[in-house]
């Protein structure tokens, strides 16, 4: 499958459901990039749609139903929801309060590409050379990860970082500052690849 976050955008598609029980009207977004902060950890999905009242998103594992969580877009902005339903890759979220749509869907940020970072704590392995350094993943995206350690590593300095059995990433050091280090993947990973990580890691550690 390809990657759902490397189509471009040609358009939005404005359409009104009149069945709709939810009442608004409901734009259909061919592609916005969010996380989901949940209880059990932060999650990616991709918005495929949204009104005032709700949207509904591309998922790539189940999320808990019924239980409150943030959907934090790309630029920042959050908004509370509740799972509402589920049906293998989509699921549906009611907001808490309306939201802006066109905010949503225009996403205006200072920051235009940035990228969704996850925060989490999971165990990794960082290779150079012939060592083997124990690090922990304190954050990770698609282009980068900052880990903490106890190794002293040189700016621009080549390493593979092995994330358990789910996944290798040659990487350069991009910044350190104390036991915090930070590093840019070679190849950008896949968002859906990405997103199976993030469940995998904060599932096993």
């Amino acid at each position: 499958m390809q990657d759902a976050l490397r189509q471009e955008e040609t358009g939005l598609a404005h359409q009104g459901r009149a069945g709709d029980a939810r009442g608004a009207q409901r734009f259909t977004l061919l592609i916005r990039a969010a996380k989901l902060i949940t209880a059990q950890g932060e999650f990616l999905c991709v918005i495929r749609d949204a009104s005032e009242g709700g949207m509904s998103a591309r998922i790539f594992h189940e999320v808990p139903q019924g239980r409150e969580m943030l959907v934090e877009l790309q630029n920042g902005d959050r908004h509370r929801a509740t799972v509402v339903w589920q049906a293998e890759d989509r699921a549906g979220f009611q907001f808490a309060s309306p939201a802006d749509v066109a905010r949503i869907i225009q996403s205006p940020s200072d920051f235009s590409k940035r990228p969704i970072r996850l925060n989490l704590s999971a165990a990794a392995e960082v290779h150079r050379c012939e060592h083997i350094d124990d690090v922990t993943i304190t954050n990770i995206s698609q282009q980068g990860a900052s880990i903490t350690c106890n190794t002293h590593y040189a700016i621009d300095q080549q390493v593979m970082m092995r994330i358990g059995r789910m996944h290798d990433a040659q990487a350069k050091v991009r910044w350190r500052d104390g036991r915090q280090v930070g590093l840019v993947f070679e190849n950008t990973m896949q968002f859906g690849e990405l997103a199976r990580i993030a469940r995998w890691l904060q599932r096993n550690n």
